[in-house]
């Protein structure tokens, strides 16, 4: 059995010596969602889990076939939460939002969630099985009914998005709290700058399925990334906002009026989408409920909604339908790099 194994399986016997007290745990978690007042903080786990490339399941399976297999990783998911004392807050299609108040039992779950469904006989589709990817941030959230909210959660959420099939991504913040047996078999793999935040966070990927966690690769050099200037135009009816990964590394796309490019249109959301400094890129964070259309200059094209892309290059966002040359609904973008010297945001065309 592999070193990672090892240690993953020493983590479940934890878990059955203290079935007892993790069904408490999980009422008592449940009850204090209901005890506490509507909006008061806690410090908590955020879990997001969700199907990878659920889209072409159903395209694959079929609906009625598509949607048993997803109810069935979506019970596997809720059955770990619970047994390992964490709240399955809600479930949203392919994914589940849960809460943890130790950052062990998180881990514990998670990794439950993942040798269950990479194991499950029944979960395969055309010849490829069906896989799970994990986000999980600590920090403070606001209780609301059958809901949580706060800078935590999104950060949570981006985890989830950095994440590949298969893959446990944690933040420092969770790390710090893990025992020396789970950051034995955890690696920094990325540095990000999560929404809403200054300051950049350390990623870890926890080594569930590996064998020799010593003969994994460091950490990879990521912070010199980060440091690289870069920057992006966006252009909008010939208006141009210019970003940075150093002053200004965000803005928000939306028909409201508070967002940084107002773009007006009946399918496009309020606070529709995002545009932020990544690791050494600007990512597309659609937010919206038509989604959002990219295409590049190379050809290539991409469809994103409550999710996020890397852009890439020159190319145009088309915010709830496909994007138009100089088209009310869209955006044009140009990446640059390597450029010290930062215009400011009213540079003309």
């Amino acid at each position: 059995m592999s070193t990672g194994q090892s240690r993953c399986r020493a983590c479940f016997c934890r878990g059955r010596e203290q079935m007892a007290a993790t069904a408490r745990g999980a009422a008592g978690l449940h009850n204090a969602y209901n005890q506490q007042a509507m909006g008061e903080d806690k410090d908590l786990v955020i879990l997001f889990a969700d199907v990878v490339g659920s889209t072409r399941l159903f395209e694959v399976l079929g609906d009625l076939t598509a949607r048993d297999k997803v109810a069935t990783c979506i019970d596997i998911m809720r059955s770990a939460t619970d047994q390992h004392g964490g709240a399955v807050v809600k479930t949203m299609g392919d994914e589940i939002l849960a809460t943890f108040e130790d950052c062990d039992a998180a881990m514990d779950a998670a990794v439950q969630m993942q040798v269950a469904i990479t194991g499950h006989a029944d979960l395969d589709a055309e010849g490829q099985h069906i896989a799970i990817r994990i986000g999980c941030h600590y920090g403070s959230v606001m209780i609301e009914t059958r809901d949580v909210f706060g800078a935590a959660v999104h950060t949570a959420n981006r985890m989830t998005s950095q994440a590949k099939a298969r893959q446990i991504i944690i933040t420092d913040s969770i790390y710090a709290r893990l025992s020396d047996e789970w950051r034995a078999i955890a690696r920094q793999v990325d540095v990000a700058v999560p929404r809403g935040q200054q300051g950049e966070v350390t990623v870890y990927e926890i080594l569930w399925q590996h064998g020799d966690t010593t003969s994994m690769l460091p950490a990879i050099a990521t912070i010199t990334e980060h440091n690289r200037p870069f920057r992006i135009r966006l252009t909008y009816l010939g208006e141009m906002l210019v970003l940075d990964n150093r002053e200004r590394s965000s803005a928000t796309l939306g028909r409201g009026q508070e967002n940084d490019l107002v773009i007006k249109g009946n399918l496009v959301s309020r606070l529709h989408a995002r545009v932020e400094a990544g690791k050494n890129r600007f990512m597309l964070i659609d937010e919206s409920t038509n989604g959002s259309f990219v295409q590049g200059q190379n050809g290539d094209d991409a469809f994103v909604r409550r999710d996020a892309i890397p852009l890439k290059g020159k190319g145009v966002i088309g915010l709830g339908r496909v994007p138009e040359p100089q088209s009310y609904h869209t955006v044009e973008f140009s990446c640059e790099e390597g450029t010290d010297t930062v215009p400011s945001s009213a540079e003309p065309t």
